[in-house]
């Protein structure tokens, strides 16, 4: 059942559902990257089974209608809805296709104030951000700021893989990265064994007061283990320092620049017709050799900067990319 996707197919093992009520986990988040890698049947198989063990979740379903319902939590009447949004890669869900909840502004603000009706707080966690990269996009602060402009009350974040910092924006909490929590697959970047539990506290007529927890990952086991004295200090140190950062937006534009130029070749081979080699030996020695750079003449580099930049290009050569591989996987 697996999907015509980039990068790796995920699935869990079913124990999980049984770690997760151990650990007395009762609610979950589905809108994610990977929700729709077994395509209907994997997701269908965890639905399944998160019901079967009374375990409630947001952020997917069967269809675009199902995957952006809001989720309530209420005690003694006071009632916080939780929305789950997944930037679109390969799980996103349609009219008529199952998948995740996708983060589309207009839609997610639309979700927002409809829930804002009914609800005392509104809490939005987001899957989005860059892989291995500590900070936010200028793109996602400006992002997460109208969110919270428009009715959220805490945002959070996770899919990098790294922490990041936080920020408090018109007295609401944003937290762009909490890292990994449980991954169990060996990574080469070091970052990969560190996350953030999250503590709230939420209240009638308070602000929402928080509490950064960090924990690691101890290898080979993978056993979680919270972190105390001055190993909890350094992590807390660390994001001391990327908070910093976040409140300049100047910084935040600096540290940008830099990231996409340490990231350029790997997108720029994706642009160059060297990536329809599949072998990733070839592809590796292209990349040494920079041949990519034959095939990105300043004509093609423009051709392709209109067609992600402006929204008419984009709107339709997504819709012809998209049918493209559906014929081509028929």
């Amino acid at each position: 059942n697996k999907i015509l996707k980039v990068g790796p197919h995920l699935n869990g093992h079913p124990d999980t559902f049984n770690i997760l009520k151990i650990m007395h986990v009762n609610f979950v988040t589905l809108a994610n990257n990977h929700i729709m890698d077994y395509g209907k049947k994997g997701l269908e198989d965890t639905l399944k089974s998160l019901k079967a063990h009374q375990i409630n979740y947001v952020g997917a379903g069967l269809n675009l209608k199902e995957a952006n319902k809001v989720i309530t939590i209420e005690k003694e009447g006071f009632k916080i809805a939780v929305l789950n949004f997944a930037e679109n890669e390969w799980s996103i869900a349609s009219e008529d296709q199952p998948g995740a909840n996708p983060l589309d502004i207009i839609e997610n603000i639309r979700q927002i104030k409809y829930a804002r009706d009914s609800h005392d707080k509104i809490m939005v966690i987001i899957h989005g951000g860059h892989e291995h990269y500590n900070l936010p996009s200028p793109r996602m602060v400006k992002q997460y700021h109208f969110y919270a402009e428009n009715g959220a009350d805490i945002i959070i974040g996770h899919h990098t893989h790294c922490v990041s910092g936080h920020e408090v924006y018109n007295r609401v909490p944003i937290f762009y990265s909490l890292a990994n929590f449980l991954f169990t697959m060996n990574s080469k970047h070091e970052s990969w064994n560190t996350g953030l539990i999250l503590k709230l506290d939420i209240l009638p007529g308070k602000d929402i007061a928080f509490e950064l927890c960090p924990i690691r990952q101890q290898l080979p086991s993978f056993r979680l283990a919270i972190l105390k004295d001055l190993e909890k200090e350094d992590i807390l140190k660390e994001i001391d320092e990327y908070n910093l950062i976040i409140k300049d937006y100047r910084m935040i534009q600096q540290h940008w620049v830099s990231f996409s130029n340490k990231s350029a070749i790997d997108y720029l081979i994706s642009f160059s017709p060297v990536n329809i080699f599949s072998n990733r030996y070839i592809r590796y020695g292209l990349k040494r050799l920079k041949l990519y750079n034959l095939f990105l003449r300043k004509q093609n580099l423009k051709e392709i900067l209109n067609i992600i930049r402006c929204e008419a290009h984009a709107d339709i050569s997504k819709e012809i990319i998209k049918r493209r591989l559906i014929n081509k996987s028929k």
